[in-house]
């Protein structure tokens, strides 16, 4: 039985993962901590509001990106396994972590999308990336969402930029930041509408042809399952990686 504690676990994405190891036969979820929820439970479990008082094998850090490396030093002083659900996190943040975080030390994995589809979705976009001569991101996300472009988006942009060549020149932009902002050299559009969850879609052109990568997560719950596996591979990893890729076998 693992346990499980999760950060921000009273949070839309926390709330939902955390409901998932409740229901999970071979999790136990030990805990849940927020701050800003001090005295609230959560299906009969306490609100930790102090990082002193949590225990468990697994963290699964879910909380605002303002305060999450602060609390990933505490996790590393704890020696426990993190699985980050955390937005946000670019290839400098992740150097970040990197930087205190050992590679024989407790397994960390920084999780840009715990949804199935759109690890699929990423991976697509690498493989495509290598053969178009164009290529963008547009995601689209909720006005509510703390970050921009979204971590999904940095992580697609990463990968892509490991095949493409230099971006093209730029367009004159007669309103600065109409064409976008520059992610490892693919140009990153970031949405943010009242009624949206989470909408990506990958453009591809060469001439005479045009392909498309779109990836939708129309509830939270579409995060749940990927969560899971996050939890379970964690434990057999050392140091820091990125993505479910190798947790689903790819």
């Amino acid at each position: 039985m693992i346990n499980i504690v999760v950060s921000g676990g009273l949070g839309r994405l926390g709330s939902v993962i955390a409901k998932a190891v409740f229901n999970a036969s071979d999790m136990q979820l030990s805990g849940v901590y927020s701050p800003s929820h001090v005295g609230k439970t959560f299906e009969g479990i306490k609100v930790e509001d102090s990082i002193k008082n949590i225990s468990a094998d697994v963290i699964v850090e879910c909380t605002h990106p303002n305060v999450v490396m602060d609390n990933l030093k505490q996790w590393h002083e704890k020696g426990v396994s993190v699985v980050v659900g955390t937005s946000g996190f670019t290839s400098e943040r992740i150097q970040e972590v990197k930087s205190f975080w050992g590679e024989n030390d407790a397994g960390c994995l920084i999780v840009p999308n715990f949804s199935i589809g759109a690890v699929l979705m990423m991976r697509f976009a690498e493989i495509a990336s290598a053969y178009f001569e164009s290529a963008e991101i547009i995601e689209r996300h909720e006005n509510t969402k703390p970050d921009a472009p979204s971590g999904t988006a940095l992580a697609t942009a990463m990968r892509m930029g490991k095949h493409r060549k230099e971006s093209e020149e730029k367009s004159n932009e007669i309103i600065k930041g109409a064409r976008g902002g520059l992610a490892s050299g693919v140009r990153v559009h970031s949405l943010r509408m009242k009624g949206l969850l989470s909408d990506q879609e990958v453009a591809f052109s060469n001439l005479g042809e045009i392909f498309s990568i779109n990836h939708q997560s129309t509830s939270y719950e579409s995060f749940a399952n990927g969560a899971l596996v996050a939890i379970r591979y964690v434990q057999k990893i050392k140091g820091v990686s990125v993505g479910l890729d190798s947790a689903l076998g790819f």
